[in-house]
């Protein structure tokens, strides 16, 4: 039996859940998200608690099992509190600067980039250096944000780029170090 597949999960009261033809969708203060599940892997809601199982012992079946739980506990967090990331901008120039909805980064290139985020993200610069993400679902805040650091990662020899706040760059010594 998968460890995190058969913890249940408690609804908190402001969250509304439905399960319909193996799909769930999960009601909050913040807003909706659905989830399809496929395979052999059942949700059952009792009460103000939600567990999953399973019908066998497939490979792929138990795989699931712990995973649809960690998506739905996400989804509920998602909806309550939300999810954010914070990035940092670091090296001489980097800056940001929000236009409209359109995220427009000097990254030390010839030429200003360009983001535009999807609706349900919410992105922020409270100081030109710092990029603030969030929003409910956790595999699009992430995503987002990979995506936004992808334009320039940090690099190991003056550790200018694009980071996380809590990302910690390994700093190589340069050539005048081999002497």
């Amino acid at each position: 039996m998968s460890r995190i597949g058969k913890k249940p999960i408690t609804i908190p009261g402001n969250v509304k859940l439905d399960i319909k033809d193996n799909v769930l969708s999960v009601t909050g203060p913040k807003g909706t998200l659905k989830m399809t599940m496929t395979g052999d892997v059942k949700a059952n809601l009792e009460d103000s608690e939600l567990t999953f199982t399973r019908d066998n012992e497939l490979k792929k079946n138990k795989a699931l099992h712990g995973l649809y739980r960690a998506l739905m506990m996400n989804m509920i967090v998602g909806v309550t509190d939300g999810y954010s990331k914070k990035l940092e901008l670091v090296g001489v120039g980097y800056k940001a600067e929000l236009k409209g909805k359109n995220l427009v980064m000097a990254l030390g290139y010839s030429h200003p980039i360009i983001f535009s985020s999807p609706e349900d993200i919410k992105i922020e610069v409270p100081i030109p250096t710092n990029i603030l993400i969030s929003g409910i679902d956790k595999q699009l805040v992430g995503a987002i944000a990979s995506k936004i650091r992808s334009f320039r990662e940090p690099e190991p020899y003056k550790g200018k780029g694009v980071k996380y706040d809590t990302e910690k760059v390994r700093r190589k010594a340069g050539k005048t170090a081999a002497k």
